[in-house]
């Protein structure tokens, strides 16, 4: 025996898949009239671009007054190879776009832990000198 196709008219989908807002447009259109929101371009404008004078490094790539400790440890990690980077001295969201740049120069896995950056495998030697590219002094153990 063979199912019977229902007409597609009949249903309130347009085309093969069921749409969750499909039924939203309607009970729009009877909302009460508000304010409209900002558009995005009011809502934050540009700051001017700063020149940097020459030689100057910017925060972020100052070194610090502690040096960055390189570490390998499997210890915790399911038998698996990890290389920590400790005393940062990093926010939040600097570790996070120190993590990003790290990955992709190193070719590697990693997580933001904490105040520290785990990266997988063992990138002890890789990660000083990504570290010393960025004018950060490092210590490597």
């Amino acid at each position: 025996m063979s199912k019977k196709r229902q007409d597609a008219s009949a249903t309130p989908m347009a085309g093969p898949f069921n749409s969750a807002f499909a039924g939203l447009a309607a009970r729009r259109d009877a909302l009460p009239a508000g304010e409209s929101p900002p558009s995005a371009a009011a809502a934050s404008p540009k700051p001017a671009p700063t020149e940097k004078a020459p030689g100057v490094k910017p925060a972020a790539e100052k070194a610090s007054a502690k040096p960055v400790v390189v570490r390998y440890e499997r210890k915790g990690h399911g038998g698996k190879e990890m290389t920590r980077l400790e005393r940062l001295e990093l926010g939040s969201g600097e570790l996070a776009k120190w993590l990003k740049e790290a990955k992709q120069a190193l070719g590697c896995g990693g997580v933001v832990d904490g105040d520290t950056i785990l990266l997988q495998g063992d990138q002890r030697e890789r990660a000083a000198a990504w570290l010393a590219k960025r004018n950060v002094r490092t210590t490597v153990s």
